[in-house]
């Protein structure tokens, strides 16, 4: 699958979830709880297919979350960003992770830290980050929820 066919696909994931999370879970949060109530005060992460929905959620509105964390769900590529110019508005962080032995998200010219190196060169605070010895699995997604909260 290429890389446009994946962002395709990856924008078309949320679904009746993105609906139900955008129009129901979010207000019904900010009614009854005491949150601050804007993007600055909001981030979407998931693991794996979670990651998948948090990549297409996140850049189909673009101004709910200021920060952004995808593990083991592939990465966001400079080249989506095009259409998409409230995302570099309103991004503070948008970090992606793998584990060191997932093959084409560890290493080579789909990997986590090509896209983030990408993403810096047009002004996105991108990180990444390898789980070492790490496969698509748990202790992956324990370690990168810890690099993300710093």
């Amino acid at each position: 699958m290429s890389g446009a066919d994946f962002a395709k696909m990856a924008r078309r994931m949320g679904g009746a979830f993105e609906e139900v999370l955008i129009k129901d879970i979010i207000p019904m949060v900010e009614k009854n709880y005491r949150v601050i109530a804007d993007a600055d005060h909001r981030a979407m992460a998931g693991l794996s297919m979670g990651g998948m929905q948090t990549h297409g959620i996140t850049l189909n509105n673009p101004k709910t979350f200021a920060y952004v964390g995808i593990f083991s769900g592939g990465t966001i590529g400079a080249d989506e960003l095009t259409d998409v110019p409230d995302f570099k508005a309103t991004n503070k962080v948008l970090f992606m992770s793998a584990g060191g032995k997932e093959k084409g998200m560890a290493e080579g010219e789909g990997s986590v830290i090509n896209a983030a190196e990408g993403l810096k060169k047009i002004g996105i605070n991108a990180h990444s980050y390898i789980s070492p010895e790490t496969a698509h699995e748990w202790q992956t997604w324990r370690r990168s929820l810890y690099q993300f909260a710093q």
